[in-house]
């Protein structure tokens, strides 16, 4: 496309630079730039351009360009906006993508640049009328609708307006309250509490009372009584009317038509594929919600304009004031445009791009603008850094066939393609101790050996309450993790297992199993002496790479090449890994070029090789998709300009980092849809949703909620106070908004954090350090007691069975705290008991998952006998003494006064049907004296005379904390 002096705005002139956010308002039909400080304020009777610029992994900027047309914007000026956006598009060097937002109708991707919502005030410029100017407060109300963005619109302040399927604000001069629906979901109920935040801060400084009403609620409290009272008083809701608001766009099969004389004509074919689209011509594709316009690269600006045009009619003609216009331009089609047809090429012309853009870049340097955001800058070239602590415990078991067999330390990092390895891996946490659990999958391993390992891995994770991180890994696909996790890593060819061996057998394939005194070429590879490897290649000459470096030996000879484009540092790993594979025998070196004959003759003799190094796959730029995961189908929702605020802890995300994926699973997802996490990634992998040729075979981390790994949140600005929140996602909202701000936890380092790069200087050396570890330690178990008392009692086990060189956390309450009577007494009562426990200061919370311990070689000596007066002994006595004491207490412990008794299934955290609207951090005081006893194993006098930490250990076991 011929781009010319007048195709550009002066007011565009510049755009697009540098990411972010640009926005012009259409005045007298030119665009007119809104100061950054009115960025999201937009009214309903005008129009605008809105540019959102995102700077890419590879250097490269994206645009989208959206125009967002107001309710009562004129048709002229709603014209003009989408004929600005096309001149924008050719200033940018036409290939962005270009979206009509209609208000009410936008689309989420339009909305997360405003995030929480957009709420658009009366008035305008073009429309002849003034902007509306600030006012006394007046009584508005909203209805939201969403569940990852949130549509806000205000309704009619009317009983009427209310219905049981949404949620609704009503904003009043000292209080915001927020009316849920009973028909809606916890998800909405907490993106709405957003919205709630929002007109807080904005309309009320951040000063005002918020309250929630549930619907079905009668006027128990005082606040469900106001709400109600700005109504006249309680009274039944109607049943929901649908309206032209409610009605949805049906989509229906694609239809392809050819704009020709700004006439829309339907385009005959049986199916849809990318050979019917003309580079000479533009394209309407009517999928009925979704409308389409593609613009060939040689088509004019005019035919551009008139293809646009045709779109609005089409819409227009055809009533449907909902649809959404998107245009694209050849070679950069949305994944949902190219999802359309039957086939679709994996290649596009990058070629004609860069020159529509340079062509563009110098027109406007003619004019002496700074053009630097219109040329793809130069990808940032940087060491991809593990973002975890490499001096945590590590622990390596070979599968073998259903049975996993335990290697010993000087083997951990040595690996046969022919097998599977699970690995267990603890390290240092900001404030526990973190696990690492996964799998390596060789490329030679047999699938029931891959079957076995996943499911003991997963097993593993079950065992610590799904508060560990899983990993899948295949050989060839190891992330950065991975590797600085081994340090020094070595993968030999054939296997050891029981399943590789019958398997070649059976297969009768030629045995090839590495043997020390055979022959074997190794390539040498790695960053440095915490990050290197050295992997069995075939023995042959073609195996050379003149980027690398590599280790031959036959019997006592040992050779070592050089290639031409290897550096100093990569001659350094040759002679470090040498010493691991052939400590003890000279090798004799070999520069790439000057080979001896016997060199060759081990090899087979000469043949040609590569010379570039083997490219890994980089990471790409993240994705964030929602999941649902049924019956073995797998939709998936994309999350836009996504924040640690859109995990919500009911549901399953993926992000998509394109060399790996991470499946985050939150904490009230269901323990059969937690299981089937890694089958949810792997069918991920296998749809491939944004047609980015996603390996299969790519690294998959199952993250759990609470226990985030450092390389996943590294994606977010994240706050691990969030994350450390008890309750569903609406319950953790309304805390957060209810008393301005963020919880924080006051929680104390376990060790000085190292660097992400490797180990530092006064970390010991790996031959002095145990890396292995204990995964279930034996737990005290105590006869005719309550589950309860048995979690409890099991945190008096032998302290030498555990790692207890760093204390455990102090983990303060999220929520406020509940007043309870006679709290003097108690306080007094709970300090006298905790002084009994042999003066030993117990945690305020001891983590669910097993603690490591550090093994060291066994050394022949006798088991003593336990003394009978011995610590473990006299805890576990004095706890069943103090309970057998209480059963003998006569008189009943009375419920607290003027609290409602709910059963125990709904004041579980994990209730399917929980009770709203009480104390979330005393749940306990809501049960019955009888359930109360059932379930504790005492009554509620003994039990809140008990330390604090020994009741939070109590209700964790029984799911109240």
């Amino acid at each position: 496309m011929a781009v010319s002096m007048r195709d550009l705005d002066p007011a565009f002139q510049g755009a697009g630079q540098k990411a972010g956010i640009e926005i012009w308002r259409i005045e007298n039909f030119r665009p007119v730039p809104v100061p950054k400080s009115s960025y999201g304020k937009f009214f309903t009777g005008d129009s605008y351009v809105i540019l959102k610029t995102t700077a890419l992994k590879s250097g490269a900027l994206r645009h989208d360009i959206h125009y967002w047309l107001g309710k009562d914007t004129s048709q002229d000026e709603a014209g003009a906006a989408a004929v600005k956006t096309v001149e924008l598009d050719a200033a940018l060097g036409g290939c962005a993508v270009q979206y009509r937002e209609v208000q009410g109708h936008e689309t989420e991707k339009f909305l997360s640049y405003f995030k929480p919502c957009i709420i658009p005030q009366e008035g305008g410029v073009a429309s002849g009328f003034k902007h509306v100017q600030e006012e006394e407060h007046k009584i508005r109300m909203f209805v939201c609708r969403g569940k990852h963005v949130v549509h806000v619109k205000e309704v009619p302040f009317a009983r009427s307006s209310l219905n049981h399927d949404d949620i609704f604000i009503l904003d009043t001069k000292s209080k915001i309250f927020q009316f849920n629906g009973s028909n809606s979901s916890i998800q909405e109920r907490a993106k709405a509490l957003e919205v709630v935040q929002y007109i807080k801060d904005t309309y009320h400084d951040g000063k005002c009372e918020v309250a929630a009403i549930e619907d079905g609620k009668l006027m128990a409290d005082a606040e469900t009584g106001e709400f109600w009272g700005f109504f006249g008083g309680f009274a039944p809701l109607p049943r929901k009317t649908a309206s032209d608001e409610d009605r949805t766009v049906q989509s229906h099969t694609a239809k392809l038509l050819s704009v020709e004389k700004g006439q829309a004509k339907p385009v005959d074919a049986d199916s849809l594929t990318r050979e019917l689209l003309d580079t000479n011509k533009c394209y309407i594709l009517d999928c009925g919600l979704e409308v389409f316009v593609w613009m060939g690269r040689n088509t004019s600006l005019d035919e551009r304009k008139t293809a646009s045009g045709a779109a609005e009619e089409l819409i227009r003609g055809s009533d449907r004031p909902k649809s959404q216009i998107i245009r694209v331009i050849e070679g950069f089609e949305t994944v949902v445009f190219k999802s359309k047809f039957e086939s679709w090429p994996q290649t596009t012309n990058v070629a004609v791009t860069e020159d529509g853009r340079s062509k563009v870049a110098a027109l406007l340097r003619r004019q002496g603008l700074n053009v630097k955001g219109l040329a793809k800058a130069a990808p940032a070239k940087e060491e991809p850094q593990p973002y975890i602590d490499c001096t945590g415990n590590l622990q390596v078991w070979r599968v073998n066939g259903q049975e996993k067999v335990l290697l010993p330390a000087s083997d951990q990092s040595k690996f046969y393609s022919g097998d599977c390895y699970i690995f267990q891996y603890s390290y240092p946490g900001e404030d526990k101790e973190e696990y690492l659990i996964g799998t390596w999958i060789g490329k030679q391993s047999v699938e029931d050996e891959r079957v076995s390992a996943v499911s003991s891995a997963t097993k593993m994770v079950e065992s610590m309450k799904f508060q560990a991180t899983q990993a899948c890994i295949h050989e060839g696909n190891e992330p950065i993790q991975f590797f600085s996790i081994f340090q020094s890593f070595i993968v030999f060819k054939g296997g050891l297992s029981d399943g590789y061996k019958n398997y070649i057998a059976e297969k009768e394939i030629p045995e090839g199993t590495y043997t020390e005194d055979g022959l074997a070429l190794f390539r040498v590879q790695g960053s440095g002496p915490d990050n290197m490897q050295a992997i069995q290649v075939e023995a042959v000459a073609s195996s050379l790479n003149s980027s690398y470096c590599y280790i031959l030996h036959s019997g006592s000879t040992v050779f070592t090449w050089a290639g031409n484009l290897t550096s100093p540092d990569d001659h350094e790993l040759v002679e470090r890994q040498l010493d691991i594979i052939k400590p003890n025998l000279q090798s004799k070196p070999q520069k790439e070029g000057s080979e001896s004959e016997q060199f060759w003759e081990l090899l087979g003799g000469k043949s040609e090789y590569p010379s570039q190094k083997t490219a890994r796959e980089p990471e790409g730029d993240p994705h964030l998709f929602s999941c649902t995961f049924s019956k073995g189908n797998l939709k998936v929702t994309e999350i836009y300009n996504f924040t640690q605020d859109d995990l919500m802890t009911e549901d399953i995300f993926i992000l998509d980092c394109h060399s790996d994926i991470f499946v985050w699973v939150g904490q009230q997802v269901d323990t059969k849809n937690k299981l089937q996490a890694l089958t949810i990634g792997q069918k991920f992998l296998e749809h491939d949703f944004l047609l980015e040729k996603l390996s299969r075979e790519a690294p998959i981390y199952i993250v759990m909620e609470g226990s985030e790994p450092p390389f996943f949140t590294r994606f977010f600005s994240w706050d691990s106070a969030k994350s450390s929140m008890h309750g569903n996602s609406f319950q953790r909202k309304l805390t957060i908004v209810k008393t301005g701000g963020t919880p924080t936890v006051d929680k104390p380092k376990r060790r000085t954090p190292v660097s992400y790069g490797g180990r530092s200087s006064s970390v010991p050396d790996r031959s002095q350090r145990s890396r292995s570890m204990s995964f279930s330690p034996e737990r005290v178990r105590v006869r005719g007691r309550s589950p309860a008392f048995n979690a409890l009692a099991a945190a008096f086990e032998n302290p030498n069975a555990r790692n207890l060189s760093t204390p455990p956390p102090v983990v303060k309450k999220l929520y406020p705290k509940s007043v309870t009577p006679d709290s003097a007494k108690k306080s007094a009562a709970i300090a006298a008991l905790t002084a009994s426990f042999e003066k030993q200061p117990p945690p305020a919370r001891e983590t669910i998952i097993p603690r490591s311990v550090k093994v060291s070689p066994p050394t022949p000596k006798t088991t003593p006998t336990p003394e009978p007066n011995s610590k473990e002994n006299s805890m576990s006595s004095k706890l069943e003494s103090l309970t057998i004491q209480e059963d003998a207490k006569e008189g009943e412990a009375e419920d607290e006064e003027g609290l409602p008794i709910y059963p125990y299934e709904r004041l579980k955290i994990t209730s399917t049907d929980p009770v709203s609207e009480i104390d979330v951090t005393k749940r306990e005081t809501y049960l019955s004296s009888e359930e109360f006893k059932e379930k504790f194993g005492m009554k509620k006098d003994a039990f809140y005379k008990l330390p604090k930490w020994k009741q939070n250990k109590l209700k964790m076991a029984l799911q109240l904390f």
